[in-house]
């Protein structure tokens, strides 16, 4: 049997800004499983970089209130939603509440650095 706590887990300040706790990922686990699960937190009014991976990602909103971005698209989201990513997406996502956004983040193929770009440029800043 497989458990682990989420305090277990350490908490960096991923690639897009946000901060992370990588809950699981074959890379580093002696484990059968092809895709990686993470936690994910964004402060209030603040938002991720501007990135694409190339893997898909499904988000689960676990608390909080925000804007996901898609390409030319953006729709808010809540509490419950889930959001399908396709690979290669640019995307990101902001917080419009006033407590943090939190979230679960399903990545298939398992994220890994080669798999995710993220974009520095005025379009972060906004």
């Amino acid at each position: 049997m497989y458990v682990k706590h989420l305090t277990d887990c350490a908490q960096i300040r991923a690639g897009d800004n946000s901060l992370l706790r990588e809950i699981i990922n074959p890379r580093g686990e002696k484990i059968n499983i092809h895709y990686s699960l993470a936690w994910v937190k964004v402060a209030p009014h603040k938002k991720t970089l501007r990135h694409t991976l190339t893997a898909t990602e499904v988000y689960y909103i676990v608390r909080g209130t925000g804007r996901m971005h898609i390409n030319n698209e953006k729709k808010n989201v809540r509490e419950n939603d889930t959001i399908y990513i396709p690979q290669n997406a640019v995307q990101y996502i902001e917080n419009t509440g006033e407590t943090d956004l939190e979230f679960l983040c399903i990545v298939d193929p398992a994220w890994q650095p080669a798999v995710e770009h993220v974009f520095i440029d005025k379009a972060n800043e906004e």
